[in-house]
């Protein structure tokens, strides 16, 4: 049940009329300063019911209740949390508070606390340095044996990215990159009296066509994680992501009631139909890179922690993705928020013979309820008996997506969501990694080459944030083994991930790597080319006059200008595109940038 945090009061017991005779007073003023006088911590708390499947009713919202809590249950449990409280149902009086006066015969039920029992994540605890801890988990024998059971096992990577979301067939790289977002970095501090920290957590925005699985593999990573929010862009407000203040209808105090963002502290919050959210884009910049809220209304000015991972998912503008436009043009999002994100993921539906076969049979045998394509039989132990190298050894040679490949005839048990959750919990709260000297060498390499290729394209897309995300995949990679210590292996695999992700983000319509396009721009593949192409049309508009071209006089003035492209086609619908030409009628083209 989810809890939301309001102000402790004190509460002072009174009689409703003065005992001795003669007076028989109603009005009381309590005397604070009167050492009868006992107050004792008290604290309103409204929990709402969790809707599960097994419990979900059709057309009705989560039922609320009000508990009071007294003594050493204040605090026990902070917004987001999932409690059990045993209590005794009071009620409470109406008269006080109430709008309508004649309503004395309305009940307004509460309950009296005598336990909070928190099962899914309890309150952070501050460490002697200052630093907070995530929210602490309970392991009992059993879970630690399997942790130690799934840590021993030969290819955990390859077993955990393939166990996050079994039903979804391929996509290994964008299933690794959100296992990594899964186990998040280290949070760090700078040397300052301030202490300002560096954040940890990573965000991953997953972009593509329709059809592709990305709803589930959202929600699959939401259902793993020891703390996770799930919603929808489209009928979220920036007030339901963020924080509201609410004036409390009894008391009338100002309460702040937590938003999707604040529930998944230390957690992670999964966004679904990230392009329809319209303005409220905004209210994630302050979120995502300083990992708290602000907030100044009706007198009321505070800061709330939202130390939370954004997984997003997006639809490109008219329902496919356009490679003759940039990242940015495709989701009508801004750069701003574009460069938060460290691992931007496309998934594009090209037709491949192959691939196709393997996924309608994976389809086929999941609604069939057939064992074949789904491996879930016990993965065997690769290392083999009579020779010391392992399995592992031998195919780290091979690229990480073709390592994390299932092959069509290998079996690999998926560990079970609910020990993948325990697993992760641990993860987060005992294992801090550092970067080795080797890793932070070969990230800085990266890096460094990155920032050259895109200054030999005149633009600067690659900021320190790059490099901040480098390491803090890093060190997920590397926290997901248990492991206090990244090493170089965990750094190549890291950087193959972001080439991957690169690859999509910054490739063109003929499959060039172009750092230009994703600066908000014309998102041309290659603009010296398409710019000496429309300047000629320009002069030769002004010279006759006429800014009508027929197909066949622009291929003629292509080929006088020796311009070399894949398809001229493609070139002219993405001008089109661009808005430099109108498509007037078949084969006819008029300019617009005379």
């Amino acid at each position: 049940m989810t809890s939301e945090d309001y102000n402790r009061k004190v509460r002072v017991n009174l009689v409703l009329q003065c005992p001795v005779p003669a007076c028989r007073g109603k009005s009381f003023a309590p005397l604070r300063s009167s050492p009868l006088t006992v107050t004792v911590d008290w604290q309103l708390i409204k929990i709402q019911e969790l809707m599960s499947d097994a419990q979900r009713e059709a057309g009705r919202i989560p039922r609320t209740i009000e508990c009071e809590l007294v003594h050493d249950l204040v605090d026990s449990c902070v917004p987001g949390d999932t409690v059990t409280i045993t209590g005794i149902v009071k009620v409470s009086n109406t008269e006080e508070g109430s709008r309508n006066k004649n309503d004395k015969c309305m009940f307004l039920l509460y309950i009296e606390s005598n336990s909070v029992s928190n099962s899914k994540g309890q309150k952070s605890q501050t460490a002697e340095d200052g630093s907070q801890h995530g929210t602490l988990m309970e392991f009992s024998l059993k879970d630690l044996y399997a942790i130690q059971e799934i840590q021993a096992e030969e290819n955990l990577l390859k077993l955990i990215v393939n166990s996050l979301c079994p039903v979804i067939f391929g996509h290994e790289l964008v299933k690794a990159g959100l296992t990594l977002a899964l186990f998040g970095g280290s949070q760090k501090y700078t040397d300052d009296k301030n202490r300002i920290p560096i954040r940890g957590d990573p965000h991953i925005l997953i972009v593509g066509d329709p059809g592709l699985g990305k709803s589930q593999m959202l929600q699959a990573a939401c259902n793993v994680a020891p703390r996770g929010v799930y919603v929808c862009g489209n009928t979220t407000t920036s007030s339901g992501l963020t924080v509201t203040l609410s004036k409390d209808s009894s008391s009338g105090d100002f309460a702040l009631e937590a938003g999707a963002l604040v529930l998944g502290d230390q957690g992670i919050c999964g966004i679904d139909e990230f392009d329809k959210m319209g303005n409220q884009h905004q209210a994630l910049l302050e979120a995502m890179e300083q990992q708290s809220i602000s907030l100044a209304k009706a007198g009321v000015v505070c800061s709330l922690p939202a130390r939370t991972s954004i997984i997003a998912a997006a639809n490109p503008v008219g329902g496919h993705y356009n490679k003759a436009k940039t990242v940015s043009e495709n989701l009508k999002m801004g750069s701003a928020l574009l460069s938060r994100f460290d691992l931007v993921f496309i998934l594009l539906d090209t037709p491949n013979e192959q691939h196709d076969h393997l996924l309608s049979e994976h389809v086929i045998a999941v609604r069939a309820g057939k064992q074949k394509t789904i491996s879930s039989a016990a993965v065997a132990r690769t290392l083999s008996q009579d020779s010391n190298t392992s399995v592992l050894e031998v195919v780290s040679e091979k690229p990480l997506s073709e390592r994390l490949k299932v092959a069509p005839g290998e079996k690999i048990d998926p560990i079970p969501h609910q020990l993948l959750r325990k697993y992760v919990g641990y993860a987060r709260q005992y294992v801090h990694p550092r970067l080795s000297i080797e890793a932070a060498q070969a990230l800085q390499d990266f890096y460094l080459e990155l920032r050259k290729q895109s200054q030999r394209m005149s633009s600067s897309p690659i900021t320190t944030r790059q490099l901040e995300s480098l390491i803090r995949l890093t060190e997920a990679r590397a926290r997901l083994e248990l492991r206090e210590e990244a090493t170089k292996e965990d750094a190549e695999d890291i950087i193959e991930i972001m080439k991957h992700s690169m690859l999509g983000t910054y490739s063109d319509e003929f499959g060039n790597l172009d750092f230009e396009r994703s600066q908000h721009g014309s998102g041309m593949s290659n603009r010296s080319t398409a710019k000496r192409f429309i300047s000629a049309l320009n002069s030769i508009a002004e010279r006759t006059y006429n800014n009508i071209f027929q197909y066949h006089q622009l291929r003629q003035i292509a080929k006088e200008l020796n311009i070399q492209v894949a398809v001229f086609e493609n070139f002219i619908g993405s001008l089109n595109d661009q808005g430099y030409l109108l498509k007037k009628g078949p084969k006819i083209y008029q300019l617009q940038t005379m």
